[in-house]
C-alpha cells in the first residue's frame, strides 16, 4: 500500500477565453508530493505543457485526502467526508472518526455512488457525513507500477 502525501497548489495565469480574450485566472490542482518544495515543482512541470506565457505558484497547503477514488469519464472532482463507526470496548458507545476522501466523477449524484462503489469491501461500518464540489481542475498522483499480478 502506497502512502500519498497530497499537497493542494494554486496556479495563477492568464487564460485565454473561448472569445479570444485574455483573463487572469486562479486554478486549483491537487499533486502527490514528498515536500511543499517538491510538489511546488511537480506541478510547475506539469502545467509547463499547458499554459503558454508566465504563470506563479501563488499558493501549497497540505491536504489530508485519506483515500481517492478515480473515474475516467468524470470532468469534476468532490471532497466527501465519510464518518467511520466503531464501538468503545469498555463503554459500549458508539465513536465516529471522520475521514476525508477524493471523488472524480461527472455529477454529484455519481459521485455518491462511485464513493459507495470505493468503499465496498471495507471492513468498518461507515456512513457519509458530507459531499460537496471541489474547485479542483486535476489531480496529479506519482505512477506507480503494480509488482504483483493482477486477480482478474
Amino acid at each position: 500500500m502506497v502512502m500519498n502525501n497530497w499537497y493542494e497548489c494554486k496556479i495563477k495565469f492568464e487564460k485565454t477565453l473561448e472569445n479570444g480574450t485574455q483573463k487572469k485566472v486562479t486554478e486549483a490542482y491537487l499533486v502527490d508530493a514528498m515536500s511543499f518544495t517538491e510538489a511546488e515543482n511537480r506541478i510547475i512541470e506539469e502545467m509547463k505543457p499547458y499554459i503558454s506565457g508566465e504563470f506563479e505558484v501563488t499558493a501549497v497547503k497540505k491536504a489530508r485526502i485519506s483515500e481517492l477514488f478515480t473515474d475516467p469519464d468524470g470532468d469534476k472532482w468532490y471532497r466527501a467526508k465519510v464518518m467511520f463507526i466503531t464501538l468503545d470496548e469498555k463503554s459500549g458507545a458508539e465513536k465516529k472518526s471522520a475521514a476525508t476522501m477524493l471523488v472524480q466523477a461527472k455529477d454529484f449524484q455519481t459521485a455518491i455512488s462511485n464513493l459507495k462503489e470505493g468503499m465496498k469491501g471495507t471492513m468498518s461500518d461507515w456512513e457519509i457525513n458530507t459531499v460537496s464540489e471541489t474547485m479542483l481542475m486535476d489531480v496529479y498522483g506519482i505512477e506507480v507500477k503494480e509488482t504483483k499480478p493482477s486477480q482478474e
